[in-house]
């Protein structure tokens, strides 16, 4: 009778509870709608088991063994013949060995240093064994012969002996790359916003922009360095233009792509012109903005060094051509590293500005 009953109790509360989901604890950051890029992805993949986490810290590691015997080579080979060098190669090395080791044991309390480290662990085991053979082949063998091809220890010494001059040459290559882009920039977001609003303006414009776009903005340097009052004046038109057209292609494209039903509904709502290019055309146009703004930049890096080397008689472009007519090759390298330095943080920086200002797009998912 007992077992009958408790038989009957349980088929009821199976019958109450039919169809009622099992509850499920969910992680309170899924809730609040703060999941990470890295939390969604361990969240879709499996744990990895031990020999799978091993590998990952061995490939980690990977770059302070590389950076170990790119600096016990240049310690430990002989050089070839005449051929000498300081200890500045070591010194750099060593700097470079120290940062990777420094974000190796923050792996071990950071999960996004970790997955940082580890995606980029193989290109930088890359470096360290180029800088290794370019050594052997230049320093160790002369396979690769002076003087145009110095050993990247001399490099480091002319940086550090020239560096007053070299940076004079920062400083002026920066004011004139900046005040072309700049320039060139605000025209550019001006002239795209009254070409992709108003289709008159674009009547007039669009030809110039056929013209301009065209043909490469350093193609016009020989006549512009003859009608400028200056150089410098020559050399920001040249930038300028290159600028110009990329930003303005960008922001018509941006402004054009817009939904006119905006434009209809804020004008039932008795929005005039201001209000529909201020509060709808231009905010709707940033992300295409932003983009004509990245790829200026490239443009605008590559009329600032044809310039320098053609007209403006200052600068890294024309320190690179004026140490090659003397031969001296380990300057000329010093240059051409330092502008690759400053071309990346650049473009670091505007890409920091973009995801700052873009942050909208990324939605709940950081």
């Amino acid at each position: 009778m007992v077992s009958e009953n408790i038989k009957e109790a349980k088929e009821k509360y199976r019958d109450k509870n039919a169809g009622t989901p099992i509850p499920v604890k969910k992680p309170s950051n899924i809730i609040g709608g703060k999941l990470t890029r890295q939390e969604l992805f361990e969240l879709e993949n499996k744990p990895k088991t031990a020999k799978e986490l091993i590998i990952d810290r061995f490939i980690c590691f990977l770059p302070i063994l590389a950076g170990i015997i790119a600096l016990l080579e240049y310690m430990y080979i002989p050089n070839y013949k005449n051929n000498y060098a300081s200890y500045t190669y070591v010194y750099f090395i060593g700097i470079l060995i120290t940062l990777v080791l420094i974000a190796f044991a923050a792996s071990f309390f950071n999960k996004a240093v970790f997955y940082k480290l580890l995606y980029k662990a193989p290109f930088y085991t890359l470096v360290f064994v180029l800088f290794t053979v370019y050594d052997v082949l230049t320093l160790k063998s002369s396979k690769l012969m002076l003087p145009y091809f110095p050993w990247v220890d001399q490099i480091l010494n002319s940086i550090i002996s020239d560096r007053a001059y070299l940076l004079d040459c920062i400083k002026n290559s920066l004011i004139l790359l900046f005040t072309g882009y700049f320039t060139g920039a605000i025209i550019g977001i001006i002239t795209g916003i009254a070409c992709g609003y108003s289709k008159r303006i674009n009547y007039w414009i669009e030809p110039f922009m056929k013209l301009f776009g065209a043909i490469p903005s350093t193609t016009w340097i020989p006549i512009v360095m003859v009608l400028a009052t200056s150089l410098f004046k020559g050399s920001v038109f040249i930038i300028a233009l290159g600028v110009w057209f990329a930003v303005t292609l960008a922001t018509i494209t941006g402004i054009s792509s817009i939904d006119s039903a905006y434009y209809d509904a804020a004008k039932t709502l008795g929005a005039g012109n201001r209000q529909l290019i201020l509060h709808i055309a231009v905010p709707s146009a940033i992300p295409n903005i932003f983009q004509g703004l990245m790829q200026a930049m490239s443009s605008a890096c590559t009329a600032l060094l044809v310039a320098e080397m053609i007209g403006v008689e200052s600068g890294l472009g024309w320190y690179i051509t004026w140490q090659k007519s003397w031969a001296q090759y380990a300057k000329m390298y010093a240059a051409i590293v330092i502008i690759c330095i400053i071309f990346v943080l650049v473009n670091y920086i505007m890409n920091l500005i973009k995801k700052k200002v873009l942050r909208w797009q990324e939605g709940i998912v950081k």
